[in-house]
């Protein structure tokens, strides 16, 4: 295994001017993904600082601010356009509300430049968010046409375009079978290796339609995992996601309690390798035994398995089908609970580390 990369002590930026505060907020207007289950486990938490580590336009900070009096909200977004619009949409909650252009790995750096050593809660909603793929310059999507971009934060040199001209047919191949393209992943990376430079949306989702055979095309666009596999190549998505998922649990006080919702399963197996490692304290005693390890778990498992966006929500919003929402609480420190007791509410591992 690959050691996990150490976040940078770049230091916290606050966001740029960008476009104004209201044009800013109209672009990222969009109701946020399974809002309500997100206010609900936040009932809980301890006064404090909750953490929104992917603000976007502000939805869920707005939500939680809204509902919770004892909260206040730190939002991090490594897109400017986000932290305009997150900035202007929680202008009204005062010094309630800071938003500060970051990277949510770097989620350290920052707590530590404002002074704030704990925090209540944390929110990671993943992914790319619908101003983001409705902007066609921003090349996220394949429904219009537009330099194959997809940088999160446009600050960053490295584009999609420029990882399509760097990467090998081998490195390509195997990041399509990361997320689940697996039956043409290697016909995928050879026709665009062929087809070199691909430089826009349009051209990319030609060659991977070229690729495949007509009955998959009748199915559903065929470049979707691809476009989706490309994006979380550019911006290190599944590298991040350890990293910070572990940084919030270090900096989580008891009681508080992490949110993630995840997009793809990439993103929620690495949720739940990190939650289910910190539930387990890192026990290595069989299954069904008491521990003797000496392992502490620092949190409980709050779902079993991975909670769906309501038929409701996705008949509303279809492009939250493929949300998966996991959450855990932060144990108190020493608590004495061994991974082998379990709270009604709570899910344990089973013997290979998935939770029931």
């Amino acid at each position: 295994m690959s050691p996990k990369p150490q976040p940078s002590r770049q230091p916290a930026q606050p966001g740029p001017p960008g476009p104004g505060p209201f044009e800013a907020e109209e672009q990222f207007r969009h109701r946020p993904v399974m809002v309500d289950e997100v206010v609900e486990l936040f009932a809980p938490t301890p006064a404090g600082w909750a953490l929104d580590a992917t603000v976007g336009g502000g939805g869920h900070a707005r939500a939680l601010l809204e509902a919770y009096p004892h909260l206040r909200v730190l939002g991090l977004d490594r897109d400017t356009d986000a932290v305009a619009a997150a900035s202007s949409a929680l202008a009204r909650f005062g010094d309630r509300a800071k938003v500060v252009h970051q990277r949510f790995d770097r989620l350290d750096v920052v707590l530590d430049e404002l002074g704030i050593p704990s925090v209540s809660g944390a929110l990671f909603d993943l992914g790319v968010s619908s101003p983001q793929i409705d902007r066609p310059e921003r090349g996220f999507s394949y429904r219009a046409d537009a330099p194959l971009d997809m940088r999160m934060d446009r600050s960053e040199p490295r584009t999609a375009a420029r990882f399509l001209d760097e990467a090998s047919e081998a490195e390509l191949a195997r990041l399509f079978v990361l997320h689940g393209e697996t039956r043409f992943a290697r016909r995928i990376a050879a026709a665009i290796v062929a087809a070199r430079p691909v430089h826009t949306t349009l051209a990319l989702a030609d060659v991977v339609s070229s690729a495949v055979p007509a009955a998959v095309r009748r199915r559903g666009h065929p470049a979707k995992r691809v476009f989706q596999a490309l994006r979380a190549a550019v911006n290190g998505e599944l590298e991040v996601l350890p990293v910070a998922i572990d940084a919030a649990l270090s900096r989580l006080s008891p009681g508080g309690r992490i949110v993630v919702i995840s997009y793809h399963s990439g993103e929620d197996r690495a949720t739940k390798d990190r939650f289910v490692e910190a539930a387990s304290g890192g026990c290595t005693c069989p299954p069904g035994l008491p521990c003797v390890c000496g392992a502490e778990p620092r949190v409980r498992l709050l779902n079993r398995g991975a909670r769906k966006p309501s038929v409701a929500e996705v008949e509303a919003n279809p492009r939250s089908e493929s949300a998966r929402l996991r959450a855990v609480e932060a144990l108190p420190a020493k608590a004495g609970a061994r991974p082998d007791e379990t709270r009604p509410d709570e899910t344990r591992p089973d013997e290979k580390g998935r939770p029931l």
